[in-house]
């Protein structure tokens, strides 16, 4: 199993602790967040990962490789330019194309066992792991779990392909921020700017590619974005 792990944001919702060291550094219950997601890659299977570095990029790099966790390492460099999540997929593209990888927010903690979900993705183009915690924002599935639309509850936008979609009828979920791409799916990048959003780019395709969803009973997650956050991230790790 293969991971690209998004790594490039400025973490701008933890400042101050970001003014001096990237998101993917920020220690809970005394370790990094980089090093509680490769800990788990490991223990899941997975022997490579692809990084994206931006923000504080060189120590991201230089943390690796005295750190290396038993993991094949490679980096995919937007020190010029942040990319976002589409983009930084394509601009890692040349180190993805041997075939499915998962993708994981560096910022992510769960319990979701990996290695089984990158399994159930087999057959899918790309399938993204959801669930039934509270959101406003939420991903649409029909009643074969592929993916339709997306909506937000507060606004009432609706994105779509589908200009008759019910939302009421759709099945409704959370995104978790973990999902698997087929790098078939690389043959549209060429239709997309130098930047864009992975989410964008699933729900454009999804009337003509099988964009599936995964509904991960159980699943517990904290989503390690803003300084109040980082207490209750560190309490959830002390209970798997």
């Amino acid at each position: 199993m293969k991971t690209m792990i998004f790594a490039a944001g400025l973490g701008t919702r933890l400042k101050p602790l970001t003014d001096s060291m990237p998101k993917a550094l920020v220690e809970v219950d005394g370790k990094p967040l980089l090093q509680h997601l490769l800990e788990k890659l490991r223990c899941q299977g997975c022997r490579e990962a692809v990084i994206n570095v931006h923000h504080f990029a060189d120590m991201i790099e230089q943390w690796c490789q005295v750190h290396p966790m038993g993991i094949d390492i490679r980096f995919s460099d937007e020190r010029e330019e942040l990319l976002e999540t589409g983009g930084a997929i394509r601009h890692a593209s040349s180190l993805l194309a041997d075939g499915p990888f998962l993708i994981h927010n560096v910022d992510i903690l769960s319990n979701a066992d990996l290695a089984r979900f990158y399994r159930q993705s087999a057959g899918a183009q790309a399938m993204l792991m959801v669930s039934e915690r509270p959101s406003r924002r939420r991903l649409l599935f029909d009643d074969t779990m592929r993916l339709v639309g997306w909506t937000n509850l507060d606004t009432h936008e609706v994105k779509s392909p589908f200009p008759s979609l019910c939302v009421e009828a759709c099945r409704s979920y959370a995104f978790s921020g973990i999902h698997v791409m087929n790098p078939h799916l690389f043959s549209y990048f060429s239709q997309w700017p130098r930047r864009f959003g992975i989410m964008d780019f699933y729900l454009s395709l999804c009337d003509r590619e099988p964009i599936m969803g995964h509904v991960e009973e159980g699943l517990r997650l904290v989503d390690v974005g803003k300084l109040n956050t980082l207490q209750a991230a560190s309490d959830f790790l002390r209970t798997l």
